[in-house]
């Protein structure tokens, strides 16, 4: 099948535009996804596989514009800010439900919004924390702000701003929130989202269902609720060859994650459409740049020389050659996609240059033989690519590199706990804004940089004063300043962005994954 370069934008208008009489309706799609999901609620996902399946189960008051650039009417119909900036005015929709038909009311916008912004609970908690209040009366919601956001309108349409039932963890079992949230997720059903499904079955690593809210408040294009679909099945499937040998078999419809070096393949199966979805996907490595290991030994990365040694020796060129079949691009921005609004491009983000790494590490006294541990998720091709030939790259620099295999949970794990050298990681942009990326990334605050342990004044400084500068031209300059200083730090391993690599069945229409990574399930169709 011809391979589809798809624009998520194309493709709903698409399904908008398709005449009534020839929707069809009903069937389960199977998915196969890379990795499970641990807790899908609003405040608590902080991983990929949990985030891009938050919009499935819950909606937001603002939903992001077809191209991502801008938001449009969710759960509120209409909204304003006043000339001050520090005043946000909506009204909620009419006749809105929680999937099990319980009224979704302004008292619930309350609730989310206000465990949303609470540090304690949410690790998201700072992308609102220009909020003072938020009250309702009815169904007009006013939140006011400390000071002007130029990012709250983007934060309405976030997946950390779901909308959850004040109802449901009230009377949830549990003496924490977290712990409410955890037991509503395991016992399933609906009553706690809004969104186009809630989930009605869970096995931790192995399966997950969706079922079709039958009380959820957008058309379709015959002007009947949506979802098309009846449900949606998820196997987790590590392994990169077992999903693809699924799909192929027809035990499955969608496979995500598909390794670049089988896309010719699937690209000509008569029966697959091989989709190369564009994203702000950014794959690099987190570096930990702490003064000694977890397990006290001195860490030869704390060394910015050594970090910016590692980058100079690793060729961009040739990894995506090698994982993407040269369907990607070298990163540009040490903290962003390209695509992301404010990143810079001042040119080669550390370009292949081995006599300046070699350098670098004689200037740090490296010792040669120097152990270092990549750690790998367990079944992805592409990691297992990348690890061999950083291994080559590398050696030349006397750094004997060493593979360490675990699964998702663990990698995040251990990223949260230091305990790693080097590991594989990705980011996709949930907003259309750089403040949240950058935030993650290098605002210790948030999640200590990305796990890396690095920690600049100067940088946090520029980040705080970022999120509340409303003047375009200076708000500019702080993060092109973040970026300069991110990158003279190296914390990552700066490596490439990447499309969304994803097979489908033929007989699967209206499947879209948008370039902020969220699963569109509502318009999809399966024929048998």
């Amino acid at each position: 099948m011809k391979r589809h370069l798809l624009l998520a934008t194309a493709i709903i208008s698409t399904a908008i535009a398709a005449p009534a009489f020839s929707q069809e309706r009903g069937g389960v799609l199977n998915f196969a996804r890379y990795d499970g999901s641990n807790l899908i609620d609003p405040i608590y996902a902080d991983r990929n596989p949990d985030i891009w399946m938050v919009g499935s189960l819950f909606d937001t008051l603002l939903r992001p514009s077809a191209d991502g650039n801008s938001v449009v009417a969710g759960l509120a119909e209409d909204h304003s800010v006043s000339d001050d900036g520090k005043t946000v005015s909506l009204t909620l929709r009419d006749g809105v439900t929680f999937a099990d038909g319980t009224p979704l009311t302004g008292e619930d916008v309350v609730f989310s919004l206000d465990r949303a912004r609470e540090p304690d609970q949410s690790p998201w908690s700072g992308l609102l924390g220009s909020i003072e209040s938020v009250s309702a009366e009815g169904n007009a919601i006013t939140i006011n702000l400390n000071n002007p956001d130029p990012t709250i309108l983007s934060m309405l349409a976030t997946f950390t701003t779901g909308i959850v039932s004040k109802a449901v963890f009230d009377a949830a079992e549990g003496a924490t929130d977290q712990e409410k949230s955890a037991a509503i997720f395991a016992s399933g059903g609906p009553g706690v989202g809004s969104g186009p499904f809630y989930l009605c079955g869970f096995e931790q690593g192995t399966s997950m269902k969706f079922c079709a809210n039958e009380n959820y408040w957008r058309d379709g294009a015959d002007g009947k609720p949506l979802p098309y679909l009846e449900g949606v099945n998820f196997q987790i499937i590590p392994d990169d060859a077992t999903r693809i040998l699924k799909l192929q078999s027809g035990e499955v419809d969608v496979a995500e994650f598909i390794p670049f070096s089988r896309v010719p393949e699937l690209d000509a199966d008569p029966a697959i459409n091989m989709n190369l979805f564009p994203s702000t996907r950014i794959i690099y490595s987190p570096i930990n740049t702490r003064e000694t290991r977890a397990d006290g030994s001195p860490n030869p990365l704390a060394d910015v020389r050594v970090r910016q040694a590692v980058n100079y020796a690793t060729n961009k060129d040739a990894l995506i050659g090698l994982v993407l079949q040269g369907a990607g691009k070298p990163m540009t921005s040490p903290l962003m996609a390209a695509a992301t609004p404010l990143s810079t491009n001042p040119g080669p983000l550390y370009g292949y240059d081995m006599e300046k790494a070699q350098a670098l590490i004689a200037e740090a006294g490296l010792e040669q033989g120097t152990e270092i541990t990549f750690t790998t998720l367990a079944g992805s091709a592409d990691d297992s690519t990348i690890f061999a030939a950083l291994q080559q790259m590398w050696a030349p620099l006397g750094i004997n590199l060493v593979v360490e295999q675990v699964d998702g949970p663990t990698r995040g794990a251990k990223n949260r706990s230091g305990e790693f050298d080097i590991h594989t990681y990705g980011w996709v942009n949930d907003v259309n804004d750089p403040g949240q990326v950058v935030g993650w990334l290098g605002y210790t605050p948030t999640a200590n940089a990305v796990g890396t342990g690095w920690d600049n004044a100067e940088f946090n400084a520029l980040y705080e004063a970022s999120q509340t500068e409303i003047d375009p031209e200076k708000r500019a300059q702080q993060y092109a300043d973040m970026q300069a200083i991110y990158a003279e730090a190296a914390p990552l391993l700066f490596m490439y962005e990447t499309p969304f690599a994803v097979a489908v069945s033929a007989s699967v229409d209206g499947y879209v994954q948008t370039p902020l990574g969220n699963n569109i399930f509502e318009e999809a169709t399966v024929s048998r």
